[in-house]
């Protein structure tokens, strides 16, 4: 098991939501960390119909062994049974317990309706595996090609693996709640979504393509987001002094995913579609480290309407970062940090992250960063 990054509270002192998507390692960390907890799994088909049909046997069971509080109570797959809320909910009033609730999709719970403990419980997401998390283990191209989830990164040939995984996430997440009309439709919307990683979302473009208006695509989306398959990077709007783009972009949680989706086959350095991958992987560091450090700031791009862009930055222009997978950095691939720094000249570190072999300053104070230095810099707390 890698030591994840993600800090956990202390046994009993914290009740706390835990996302993520599937097999991303959520149930791994929790045994890890509350090994002495009571556990209850609702992924075991008996445990399931129990509480679906008793909710209220949670409180009565916990209430019949008088359960000491320093003790964790961790439920896992949470989303599968929403009315034990209420029943958590009692219990933290009533009892000062604390629990851990797991899920790989908030979306059941937060459109059903279902008791969100009124603000009692924290929000944190684990994601795959970071560059920091791997340490020794971390290949960049191995990476880029099989993804971010731990089961897929360790396995040598994870294509079998990557395909059960969408096919299971079809089955489970969307046929089995019913959250569309055409599953064939969906799947078809999967693959366009997929060639569209990392880019700006025209609606109209992905519902021409997949057969659906607008309104369903962005439904479609909006399951993604959901299910923490993916997430929205918005456009970084404020104070401009040029007409700058709005559109949002979207980013799968896993490049392994999109690899599969997208039938894009071995990724080797120097291709494009392995720059598509480098972005996806900066993203996803700069994502887990936001999270995971609970930075105070939003992840944003900047775009000129005339295209001139810079991929990645955080917050209020503390930090900006350009990703490009070339083992040469030239003035091109700087044209969009320099233009950044005329609009908004008390802009923060300038990082171009890339495959050169060594790290460099320009003249002009941005610095070009390997791939593993970049990682390393970011998670020391050197660049934000």
């Amino acid at each position: 098991m890698y030591e994840r990054s993600l800090d956990l509270p202390a046994s009993g002192t914290e009740t706390f939501f835990l996302w993520g998507p599937r097999q991303a390692g959520k149930s791994t960390l929790l045994k890890h960390q509350y090994a002495d907890g009571l556990w209850l799994d609702l992924l075991k088909a008996d445990e399931f119909r129990r509480y679906v049909a008793h909710p209220e046997f949670l409180r009565q069971e916990i209430e019949a062994t008088g359960f000491d509080p320093k003790r964790q109570i961790v439920i896992d797959e949470i989303q599968k049974v929403p009315a034990l809320l209420d029943e958590v909910h009692w219990l933290i009033e009533n009892r000062g317990l604390n629990f851990a609730l797991c899920g790989s999709s908030a979306r059941k719970v937060r459109r059903g309706g279902a008791n969100l403990l009124g603000g009692r419980a924290v929000r944190y997401q684990l994601h795959g595996l970071t560059a920091r998390e791997l340490g020794a283990d971390f290949d960049l191209t191995c990476l880029l090609n099989h993804g971010y989830l731990p089961r897929m990164y360790t396995n040598a040939r994870p294509v079998r693996l990557l395909d059960a995984y969408v096919a299971d996430y079809l089955k489970e997440e969307v046929a089995a709640e019913g959250l569309v009309r055409s599953l064939p439709a969906f799947a078809g919307f999967l693959d366009a979504a997929a060639l569209g990683d990392t880019e700006m979302v025209n609606f109209s473009n992905i519902a021409r393509e997949c057969g659906v208006t607008s309104h369903t695509a962005r439904s479609y989306y909006e399951i993604l987001e959901d299910a923490l398959l993916g997430r929205w990077l918005p456009a970084f709007r404020r104070r401009p002094k040029r007409r700058v783009v709005a559109a949002p972009k979207f980013y799968f949680a896993d490049v392994g995913v999109v690899n599969r989706l997208a039938r894009r086959g071995q990724l080797l350095p120097s291709s494009e579609l392995y720059g598509k991958a480098f972005e996806n992987w900066v993203f996803h560091e700069l994502t887990a480290f936001t999270d995971y450090q609970a930075v105070d700031g939003e992840l944003t791009y900047w775009r000129l309407a005339g295209g001139t862009e810079v991929d990645f930055i955080l917050g209020d222009m503390q930090l900006a970062v350009e990703a490009k997978a070339s083992k040469h950095v030239v003035s091109h691939h700087l044209k969009g940090l320099r233009s950044l720094v005329e609009d908004h000249p008390s802009v923060g570190r300038r990082v171009v992250a890339c495959l050169e072999p060594r790290a460099r300053r320009t003249d002009d104070g941005i610095d070009i960063l390997p791939a593993a230095t970049f990682v390393q810099m970011l998670w020391g707390g050197e660049l934000a």
